[in-house]
């Protein structure tokens, strides 16, 4: 089970070690971090950098792919490299995935027009732009595509998939051994839930705009 999880310049970093931590304890994992270029890739925050073990043309026909979302995303949307990669291996994928505005990755590069996706909350209506249906589901599924919401999304992402891979059980194993039971301090974790004035804090100031 070959996963390629794709990282570029300001991803963010649970976007991709949270599903990595999930997917890698499928059976008989190879997980390779890929990017146009091998070498370290700086996260989001300036503070991490994240090794990408080969470029997008050393990995042409994995099982698995898994697009990570961040601020960097826009840059990237007119990437020709990373989109060409991305319509290429989408030929053969068993699942093509992504987290976050990920799915924004994946809807430019033609792979979700009329399928329903997901994205993080400031970039969801984006996705209407490429042709997708956007819906706030934590985790959607459509066919073989599966798209998941914001950041921590995800690690369900992630357990969705071994699920429907390795079964049920080896799904509840992998959700045990990582202790993944979510007991947050606050309800805040949606624009539904937060103060609205948070929610319209971080709309005004996001670079995910209409236009």
């Amino acid at each position: 089970m070959h996963i390629a999880m794709v990282v570029y310049d300001r991803f963010t970093a649970l976007d991709v070690v949270g599903p990595y931590e999930v997917l890698c304890r499928l059976p008989d994992a190879q997980v390779d971090f890929v990017a146009e270029r091998p070498g370290p890739v700086r996260t989001d925050t300036g503070f991490l950098a994240l090794t990408a073990d080969k470029a997008l043309d050393e990995v042409t026909s994995p099982d698995i792919v898994v697009v990570a979302g961040g601020p960097g995303t826009l840059a990237e949307l007119e990437n020709p490299a990373l989109l060409d990669w991305l319509r290429a291996v989408d030929a053969t994928t068993t699942w093509t995935t992504s987290v976050c505005s990920g799915s924004l990755l994946l809807a430019a590069a033609g792979l979700l027009k009329g399928r329903r996706a997901t994205s993080h909350w400031v970039a969801l209506d984006l996705l209407k732009q490429f042709g997708a249906e956007p819906t706030g589901d934590r985790v959607v599924s459509d066919g073989k595509y599966v798209t998941a919401a914001g950041v921590s999304s995800g690690i369900d992402m992630g357990l969705t998939l071994v699920g429907r891979i390795a079964g049920d059980e080896h799904a509840q194993a992998v959700q045990l051994l990582t202790e993944y039971d979510p007991q947050p301090p606050y309800d805040a974790g949606s624009p539904h839930k937060a103060p609205a004035h948070l929610v319209e804090e971080f709309r005004t100031q996001s670079r995910f705009t209409l236009g």
